[in-house]
């Protein structure tokens, strides 16, 4: 069901569309332009800064797809082959000698003048020791082509790919001992308000401890970045701006807590008056108020304070401004359809993302979708993307982002 929202109902917030589009724009302005070069086992996480061209055909000659008997399909007349020449992985062949056939075992080179592989399923070995085979073959058969995989000069991994085990593995497997990665983003997360405190220390009347502190810089660490914790700052202006000078050669200062246009909006004033500041209302639930802007030149993003809105903020909004600095092309988590396992009735002015989880092939959401709940994302495995002005009936589908492709 799709009613139509109220004219004017979203008029005055961002939709969440045209905020990551402008955090995008404001990426590709400053990107991390420096690199450095790393074992090609060091750069899990890391992102390519060249195109890796493979400078060899790879396989780098026709081989063996299996255990069996290499031959000449032309030679063979129905009666059996004697075998002339044994070769295992690693060994180089002797060419194929005209009426015979050759056994042979999986990843070893095929000889010159043989053009099939027949699988050992398929021959009997007779007691004169000559191969009868059983089925038809074709040329062609069981033999992984040379440069099947890539030949030389072809694009393997373009730059601004992200790279884990897989392409670890296939930077490996074309003779790279290095690679020249994306220098790491450099990030000061800082907490604002009187009202916190670290976990250890004692609480006072009207404190709660800051869980936004570990939550960032332990899923910063994870994208890749260097992680400088810059502590919680307090509501005062000239501590906040001495402790915001102190900030140098970072690439981004992340700040939750929220910036406002209220008489405490210490981050704010300082911002104001020593670089510039975006103060966006988004039309996104949880999450709604979102800054950027600059402090003496340095980016500065400012994540809502309650906990689920600071989730989904940075895993929507700052997550994917973090990647396109490093220069990574496809920013946006992988997205799917599922049934919906509950009911929306009412319609609202915000695009929600709710906490929710996959059971039998359903989402079904935690039951306190409330900002302010970090426990709802603990038990969930995914958010659920409710889009704006919109009521839900059981097994109408929404979108499901797992939260696998946001963390990492």
């Amino acid at each position: 069901m799709n009613p139509a929202g109220k004219p004017g109902k979203t008029a005055s917030l961002m939709p969440v569309e045209v905020a990551l589009a402008r955090l995008l724009e404001m990426a590709e302005a400053s990107p991390i332009r420096e690199r450095e070069r790393l074992p090609v086992a060091q750069v899990q996480g890391r992102v390519l800064a060249d195109d890796l061209v493979s400078t060899l055909d790879l396989p780098p000659w026709p081989n063996s797809a299996m255990d069996g008997y290499a031959l000449r399909v032309a030679d063979w007349t129905g009666e059996p082959l004697l075998v002339s020449q044994k070769i295992f992985a690693g060994q180089a062949p002797e060419p194929l000698k005209p009426g015979t056939c050759v056994r042979i075992f999986t990843g070893a080179p095929v000889p010159a003048d043989a053009d099939c592989v027949e699988m050992q399923e398929n021959a009997e070995v007779q007691a004169d020791e000559r191969v009868r085979f059983l089925e038809s073959m074709k040329p062609g058969q069981n033999i992984r082509p040379q440069g099947q995989e890539t030949t030389v000069g072809e694009l393997v991994l373009p730059a601004g790919t992200r790279l884990g085990p897989i392409e670890q593995g296939l930077a490996a497997s074309l003779g790279c001992a290095e690679l020249d990665v994306v220098r790491k983003v450099r990030v000061a997360v800082l907490s604002t308000g009187d009202e916190l405190v670290e976990p250890g220390q004692a609480l006072g009347p009207g404190q709660i401890y800051n869980s936004n502190r570990v939550l960032l810089c332990s899923w910063l660490q994870r994208l890749g970045c260097e992680v400088i914790d810059a502590g919680i700052l307090p509501d005062d202006l000239v501590t906040t701006r001495a402790r915001l000078g102190e900030l140098k050669d970072v690439d981004l200062i992340l700040s939750t807590g929220g910036v406002s246009v209220g008489e405490a909006d210490f981050l704010g004033m300082a911002l104001r008056e020593e670089g510039e500041l975006a103060l966006w209302k988004l039309a996104i639930k949880p999450g709604k108020p979102l800054t950027f802007g600059h402090f003496r030149g340095v980016p500065v993003i400012g994540l809502p304070g309650n906990p689920a809105s600071t989730l989904v903020t940075f895993a929507l909004l700052a997550r994917p401004y973090l990647l396109r600095r490093q220069g990574v092309k496809e920013v946006e988590p992988l997205k799917f359809q599922v049934p919906a396992g509950f009911v929306w009735p009412r319609p609202g002015n915000r695009r929600e993302y709710l906490r929710g989880r996959l059971e039998n092939g359903r989402a079904i959401i935690y039951k306190n979708q409330s900002s302010g709940v970090l426990r709802s994302a603990a038990w969930a495995d995914g958010l659920v993307e409710v889009l704006e002005d919109r009521t839900l009936m059981e097994g109408e589908y929404v979108v499901f982002i797992p939260l696998s492709e946001v963390l990492g």
